[in-house]
Protein backbone atom coordinates (compact mmCIF):
# COMPACT_ATOMS: atom_id res chain seq x y z
CA UNK A 1 0.00 0.00 0.00
CA UNK A 2 1.36 3.49 -0.61
CA UNK A 3 0.31 6.63 -0.09
CA UNK A 4 1.09 10.32 -1.31
CA UNK A 5 1.54 13.62 0.10
CA UNK A 6 0.24 16.77 -0.23
CA UNK A 7 2.50 19.05 -1.09
CA UNK A 8 0.31 21.98 -1.73
CA UNK A 9 -0.12 24.60 0.53
CA UNK A 10 -3.32 24.13 2.38
CA UNK A 11 -5.80 26.92 1.59
CA UNK A 12 -8.53 28.64 3.00
CA UNK A 13 -12.09 30.22 1.10
CA UNK A 14 -13.39 31.72 4.36
CA UNK A 15 -14.70 35.36 3.62
CA UNK A 16 -13.61 35.92 7.70
CA UNK A 17 -10.07 34.29 7.03
CA UNK A 18 -9.59 36.54 3.57
CA UNK A 19 -10.31 39.53 5.68
CA UNK A 20 -8.03 38.60 8.35
CA UNK A 21 -5.07 37.62 6.30
CA UNK A 22 -5.92 41.44 4.14
CA UNK A 23 -5.67 43.62 6.92
CA UNK A 24 -2.69 41.70 8.78
CA UNK A 25 -0.79 42.04 5.26
CA UNK A 26 -1.86 45.47 5.03
CA UNK A 27 -0.23 46.42 8.23
CA UNK A 28 2.98 43.90 7.37
CA UNK A 29 3.48 45.83 4.28
CA UNK A 30 2.84 49.00 5.91
CA UNK A 31 5.73 48.68 8.22
CA UNK A 32 7.75 47.21 5.36
CA UNK A 33 7.52 50.55 3.38
CA UNK A 34 8.08 52.06 6.56
CA UNK A 35 11.56 50.91 7.20
CA UNK A 36 11.98 50.98 3.26
CA UNK A 37 11.59 54.94 3.05
CA UNK A 38 13.94 55.20 6.54
CA UNK A 39 16.74 53.35 5.46
CA UNK A 40 16.05 54.98 1.97
CA UNK A 41 16.26 58.47 3.88
CA UNK A 42 19.00 57.61 6.00
CA UNK A 43 21.15 56.36 3.30
CA UNK A 44 20.91 59.79 1.61
CA UNK A 45 17.77 59.23 -0.67
CA UNK A 46 15.48 62.66 -0.50
CA UNK A 47 12.06 62.29 0.88
CA UNK A 48 11.05 65.05 -1.11
CA UNK A 49 8.26 65.27 -4.00
CA UNK A 50 7.93 68.33 -5.31
CA UNK A 51 10.07 70.24 -3.16
CA UNK A 52 7.82 69.32 -0.15
CA UNK A 53 9.13 65.91 2.06
CA UNK A 54 7.58 63.12 2.20
CA UNK A 55 7.26 62.19 6.31
CA UNK A 56 7.99 58.12 6.81
CA UNK A 57 4.94 57.52 8.51
CA UNK A 58 3.18 58.90 5.27
CA UNK A 59 4.69 55.65 3.76
CA UNK A 60 2.60 53.58 6.18
CA UNK A 61 -0.83 55.24 6.15
CA UNK A 62 -0.38 55.64 2.34
CA UNK A 63 -0.11 51.70 2.31
CA UNK A 64 -2.47 50.82 4.40
CA UNK A 65 -4.84 52.72 2.99
CA UNK A 66 -4.41 51.28 -0.79
CA UNK A 67 -3.88 48.19 0.63
CA UNK A 68 -7.22 47.85 1.92
CA UNK A 69 -9.30 49.16 -0.74
CA UNK A 70 -7.16 45.85 -2.43
CA UNK A 71 -8.84 44.03 0.20
CA UNK A 72 -12.58 45.46 -0.18
CA UNK A 73 -11.73 44.70 -4.10
CA UNK A 74 -11.04 40.84 -2.97
CA UNK A 75 -14.42 40.80 -0.84
CA UNK A 76 -16.25 42.07 -3.97
CA UNK A 77 -14.81 39.85 -5.80
CA UNK A 78 -15.16 36.96 -3.36
CA UNK A 79 -18.46 37.20 -3.41
CA UNK A 80 -19.39 38.37 -7.19
CA UNK A 81 -16.52 36.73 -9.66
CA UNK A 82 -16.08 33.81 -10.96
CA UNK A 83 -12.78 33.14 -10.65
CA UNK A 84 -11.99 35.57 -7.88
CA UNK A 85 -8.40 34.69 -7.17
CA UNK A 86 -7.56 34.95 -10.48
CA UNK A 87 -9.27 38.15 -11.19
CA UNK A 88 -7.88 39.52 -8.03
CA UNK A 89 -4.03 38.85 -9.15
CA UNK A 90 -4.48 40.33 -12.53
CA UNK A 91 -6.33 43.25 -11.34
CA UNK A 92 -4.10 44.25 -8.75
CA UNK A 93 -1.13 42.98 -10.42
CA UNK A 94 -2.16 45.47 -13.27
CA UNK A 95 -3.11 48.54 -10.58
CA UNK A 96 0.61 48.04 -9.34
CA UNK A 97 2.10 48.66 -12.22
CA UNK A 98 -0.36 51.64 -12.70
CA UNK A 99 0.79 52.50 -9.59
CA UNK A 100 4.17 52.90 -10.67
CA UNK A 101 3.39 55.73 -13.37
CA UNK A 102 2.83 58.61 -10.77
CA UNK A 103 6.62 57.80 -9.09
CA UNK A 104 7.75 57.57 -13.00
CA UNK A 105 6.48 61.38 -13.94
CA UNK A 106 7.32 62.73 -10.10
CA UNK A 107 9.36 65.65 -9.65
CA UNK A 108 11.99 64.25 -7.78
CA UNK A 109 15.57 62.91 -8.44
CA UNK A 110 15.91 59.26 -9.89
CA UNK A 111 16.89 57.86 -6.67
CA UNK A 112 13.66 59.11 -4.75
CA UNK A 113 11.58 57.74 -7.69
CA UNK A 114 13.45 54.16 -7.60
CA UNK A 115 12.59 54.41 -3.76
CA UNK A 116 8.81 55.61 -4.29
CA UNK A 117 8.69 52.47 -6.94
CA UNK A 118 10.54 49.65 -4.28
CA UNK A 119 7.97 50.58 -1.71
CA UNK A 120 4.84 49.94 -4.17
CA UNK A 121 6.63 46.67 -5.35
CA UNK A 122 7.47 45.54 -1.69
CA UNK A 123 3.60 46.53 -0.37
CA UNK A 124 2.14 44.55 -3.71
CA UNK A 125 4.83 41.53 -2.88
CA UNK A 126 3.37 41.13 0.60
CA UNK A 127 -0.09 42.20 0.41
CA UNK A 128 -1.06 40.27 -2.90
CA UNK A 129 -0.38 36.84 -2.36
CA UNK A 130 -1.42 36.81 1.53
CA UNK A 131 -4.72 37.77 -0.36
CA UNK A 132 -4.98 35.72 -3.28
CA UNK A 133 -3.93 32.59 -1.73
CA UNK A 134 -7.38 32.83 0.89
CA UNK A 135 -9.39 33.52 -2.06
CA UNK A 136 -11.27 30.89 -4.08
CA UNK A 137 -9.90 29.25 -7.35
Amino acid sequence: MTTTANTTPATTSSFGVMIRNGVLAAIAASAATMAIAAAGHAAGVSLDLGGAPIPVAGFGVLTAAFSLVGVVIAALLFRFARRPRRTFVRTTVVLTVLSLVPDVIADAGPATKALLMLTHLVAATIVIPAVARRLPA
